[in-house]
């Protein structure tokens, strides 16, 4: 087989969170009494519950708009270094706000940085789902205020049993009737129903989605209208959101005629890379250089700036 990496000129990552991007070498950079012990300590995902606890863990060390702007040059350096030349970077807008702060203030310093890299940077500030659509109305307005700067979409994520895709209905429609694109997090750690629920609400894109496989009328669905999951494998597996690397459904979405998009997710959190995502896809599913190719692809026709 040959080599399964994509043409590099081309590449593209649409779901990577900018709090799980954060090398222990950067934290350091932004909390210097940290030591690299600790990170390895608080940031060991295990699980689900393991991974949130080290994301609020990430978070809390990011108290102002400089130390945000210090995780965004080093992740612009990293996706540049990569050869990747599109990134959709999610923000968790949702919990800057519940921690009070400055969310205009914090954006302007990642927009300074996304302005110095060779990358082309959007974003997708998101909400926090268990939070409510109360706390979720902020976030939506701010997002569709910042469209000028670079904010292409609006999402949510967080805790999916805890907060139904149906409680943003209207939030959703009026982000729609404002421009923005619409992609949500669903069918990562619970049922086929939350995707239902995520496409109710408008999605068109669905971050991880990889529960949609237990519904054939869903992967059906899926299918014939084109609507892709933002598939994370890495992520998937660390998370405890499949039972094994082996029993991940990438490869039977694939084949189903899903439309598949592979991403990192957190890359710091899970070890990985787009490309080294390419190359597991490549060696433990079997994906040839010509799939690949076409997965490379997607990423670039499902963008929201296409």
């Amino acid at each position: 087989m040959g080599s399964p990496e994509p043409a590099q000129a081309a590449l593209a990552e649409l779901h990577l969170h900018l709090e799980g991007s954060i090398e222990p070498e950067t934290l350091r950079e932004i909390d210097p009494a940290l030591t690299l012990d600790e990170i390895a300590r608080e940031t060991a995902c295990a699980g689900f519950d393991g991974f949130i606890r080290a994301y609020i863990w990430v978070n809390r060390k990011l108290k102002s708009p400089s130390d945000y702007a210090i995780a965004a040059r080093r992740l612009f350096e990293s996706l540049e270094a990569q050869g990747i030349g599109y990134a959709e970077v999610t923000l968790s807008a949702g919990v800057i706000l519940r921690r009070q702060q400055d969310l205009g203030a914090v954006f302007d310093a990642l927009s300074h940085e996304a302005a110095r890299t060779r990358v082309a940077i959007r974003w997708i500030p998101d909400a926090v789902r268990q939070w409510g659509a109360d706390a979720a109305k902020p976030v939506f307005d701010f997002a569709a205020e910042r469209q000028n700067d670079g904010v292409v979409a609006i999402g949510i994520g967080g805790i999916e049993a805890e907060g139904p895709a149906l409680w943003f209905r209207d939030l959703y429609a009026r982000a729609r009737d404002r421009g923005l694109r619409l992609t949500a997090h669903a069918g990562e750690t619970t049922s086929p129903q939350s995707v239902w629920e995520a496409l109710e609400i408008g999605a068109e894109r669905i971050g991880h989605g990889i529960r949609a496989i237990e519904d054939p009328r869903l992967v059906e669905h899926l299918r014939e209208r084109g609507i892709p999951l933002e598939v994370c494998i890495s992520s998937n597996v660390s998370t405890g959101s499949v039972a094994s690397l082996q029993e991940h459904p990438v490869r039977k979405l694939f084949d189903a005629g899903v439309p598949i998009i592979l991403n990192t997710d957190d890359p710091a959190l899970f070890d990985c890379t787009l490309q080294s995502e390419y190359e597991l896809a490549a060696r433990e599913f079997g994906f040839t250089p010509e799939e690949i190719a076409r997965i490379a692809a997607n990423a670039r026709r499902y963008a929201f700036a296409s």
